[in-house]
């Protein structure tokens, strides 16, 4: 799996639990960019990703986190203990 169709996964999997349609994104993009989106057609730059997330009211990062979850067949837990790993090398 390619990380277009890994954050396509993540963006329906989302969409679809907070029961949106693909209409329902008219505000921030078309019908067919969203469907463009979930195939793994198209790569969203971080903008659009902020918009996506702000329009189903959910933190962007949980969005890239699914997403990675799916691109490294990994639970989010692991995603996010070795992205705090490295916040934590950053900081300290």
């Amino acid at each position: 799996m390619d990380i277009n169709t890994a954050f396509g996964k993540a963006l329906k999997s989302f969409r679809l639990a907070k029961g949106y349609t693909q209409e329902d994104f008219a505000e921030v993009s078309s019908r067919t960019y969203i469907s463009s989106l979930e195939r793994g057609l198209k790569s969203p730059t971080i903008e659009k990703i902020n918009e996506i997330a702000n329009e189903m009211n959910i933190c962007p990062v949980a969005l890239m986190v699914l997403a990675y979850a799916y691109l490294k067949d990994e639970n989010t837990m692991q995603v996010i203990d070795k992205a705090q790993a490295q916040l934590n090398s950053l900081i300290n």
